[in-house]
């Protein structure tokens, strides 16, 4: 991938313009929420009168929703997305609106919001037999492996069972290799028990085996097992770094570069806690890359109104797709260690590399083989099991590695982190069988390889597809999958489109995917959620639904497209 050449017209956003959006977004979010309560305290009144007339309103509701592709939208059921069970009127309640924290109401997670609301919606009515043009809903909203078809490995779930089930050690039915990893597991945990808390950084036989695989991954650099969290996911040990730099410094608001576009818990995390989100652009011309000189400008426009501590870096990229250079992640280590920051790799996609031209590189390494001063650079990285090969969402396993803090920083963090307990033993287990999988040899590994490399090919063979697919359709501008699992096209979208999609108090790419989930039964997540430069228009889809299904679904997202053009064009 090419260095980002910036372009004067790409350092168009302003601070100030950027924190104007903020504060627009803001305030649509409250006066939207503020409606749905004031509309749910209207429920319990309705209920008597409705409850003789459900078919008609159901069957108004259906005409509502499902008529003409331009016709009205409804985003979210009030009645379905609040309790009706209690009498008393809201005024009568401790919590409201204006009186929780304001942050709560303030953020944002796309991938979770309205359109995937309404899918759900969708799916209980073709349950009950309403008829509408598709007779499914094809979630490529979020990146959930499983749900979309792809089948566990079987070591993982046999390590799984005997950790949690010790008489199945005595089974003749699992291999060895599997036997004696359990046995390891088991024997780091009190009482030999899963069941049991662990240190709050995680068991330290599996902290150990993530420190050997992160050695055996950079080609032997150091790896010291205590700088090792393990996590429920990457999620939360990205949350508390960003929960500990959550500071004012000389009475400035701390802030957070995050890409854009960006993976939504970013700012959700961030609203959350009151910082400020500091955009940085990739340049979709040159393949999603960044360089220098866009986070020099991104960082010197944000200290003009808060103090940037930390620059958060997605690699392979979510929602884009991209894959960094190893020129790319120099140019980055660079400018953190100049403009000291605090620098979060987000690499939980390191296994998903699909373009031939493409190599995963860890931060780590290219910091450590840089040498002094960049080595000593302030650095955490992140990897879970819910992406690459495992896909195993639900069973939240993760870890994260914390470079170079002081020591008494990192004291704070651990004692931070000793509140909670512990992440579950469910996913410290998973992450045992990501970072200590069969090897060459073992009874386990042969099966082990054709599974894994069964769905690293799957995967590949999909972001081709999906790539070439949509790249044919009229007003598309797609960049090559090259990693991860998702695919963020630009959409052209006509002016009459835009119109309708304001008349109904849309964005247009908002207004888009409606039309789509509506029409075809796809939902898909529209590029606001994540951000784009203004007066573009992008959405986000996965690339993991099975490839029979991928390919029926690009095939209802062509005629979708075709007609969406002709009736808007």
């Amino acid at each position: 991938m090419s260095r980002m050449l910036i372009k004067p017209a790409a350092a168009t956003v302003s601070a100030a313009l950027q924190q104007q959006q903020q504060r627009q977004q803001q305030q649509y979010v409250i006066r939207r929420w503020k409606s749905f309560l004031q509309n749910n305290n209207n429920v319990s009144r309705r209920a008597a009168k409705t409850t003789t007339t459900t078919s008609t309103a159901a069957a108004v509701a259906t005409s509502q929703r499902h008529g003409k592709s331009g016709d009205f939208i409804q985003p979210l059921d009030v009645r379905r997305s609040f309790s009706t069970s209690h009498k008393m009127p809201s005024s009568s309640k401790a919590l409201q609106l204006d009186n929780i924290n304001p942050n709560f109401i303030a953020m944002e997670y796309a991938v979770r919001g309205p359109l995937v609301i309404r899918a759900g919606e969708i799916e209980k009515e073709l349950e009950k037999g309403a008829k509408k043009p598709f007779d499914q809903v094809i979630r490529a909203n979020i990146g959930d492996c499983h749900a979309m078809g792809q089948q566990p490995l079987t070591f993982l779930r046999q390590l799984m069972a005997l950790t949690f089930e010790k008489r199945l050690l005595d089974s003749p039915e699992y291999p060895e290799d599997v036997k004696k990893r359990a046995c390891a597991i088991l024997d780091g945990c009190q009482g030999q028990s899963v069941g049991s808390y662990t240190d709050s950084a995680g068991l330290e036989v599996v902290r150990r085996q993530v420190a050997n695989y992160i050695e055996k991954r950079d080609g032997g650099i150091p790896c010291d097992w205590q700088d090792i969290y393990l996590t429920a996911g990457a999620s939360p040990g990205i949350k508390s770094i960003l929960s500990m730099i959550n500071s004012e410094v000389c009475g400035q608001q701390p802030g957070v570069m995050v890409p854009i576009p960006q993976y939504p818990l970013y700012s959700a995390t961030i609203s959350e806690y009151g910082m400020a989100k500091v955009d940085y652009y990739l340049e979709e011309e040159t393949g999603w890359s960044l360089g220098r000189k866009e986070l020099q400008r991104s960082y010197d426009e944000a200290k003009k109104t808060c103090n940037p501590r930390a620059l958060v870096v997605i690699n392979p990229g979510n929602p884009t797709g991209q894959v960094l250079t190893r020129e790319n992640i120099e140019e980055i280590i660079k400018f953190a260690h100049e403009n000291k920051v605090l620098l979060l790799a987000d690499e939980v996609y390191q296994d998903n590399v699909y373009d031939k031209n493409s190599k995963f590189w860890s931060f780590k390494k290219v910091a450590y083989e840089m040498g002094e001063p960049y080595r000593s650079l302030e650095l955490c990285s992140f990897l879970s099991t819910s992406k690459g090969y495992l896909g195993e969402c639900g069973i939240r396993g993760g870890y994260m590695e914390v470079l170079n803090l002081d020591p008494k920083v990192k004291a704070m963090l651990t004692k931070s982190i000793t509140a909670a307990l512990c992440s579950t033993t469910a996913g410290q287990v998973a992450v045992s069988a990501l970072v200590n999988p069969p090897q060459p040899g073992e009874p386990s590994y042969e099966l082990f390889k054709k599974e894994r490399d069964e769905i690293l090919a799957a995967l590949k063979e999909r972001a081709e597809l999906v790539h070439k697919t949509l790249s044919s359709f009229e007003g598309y501008k797609v960049n090559p999958v090259q990693g991860a699992m998702y695919v963020f096209p630009q959409i052209e979208i006509p002016p009459k489109a835009i119109e309708a999609a304001k008349a109904k108090g849309m964005a247009p790419d908002v207004f888009y995917a409606f039309e789509l989930l509506e029409t075809s039964g796809i939902c898909i997540v529209p590029g606001s959620g994540f951000g784009q430069k203004p007066g573009t228009w992008h959405f986000r889809s996965t690339i993991l639904p099975q490839t029979d299904k991928l390919k029926l679904m690009m095939e209802k997202f062509r005629v979708f497209h075709a007609e969406f053009m002709k009736k808007y064009k």
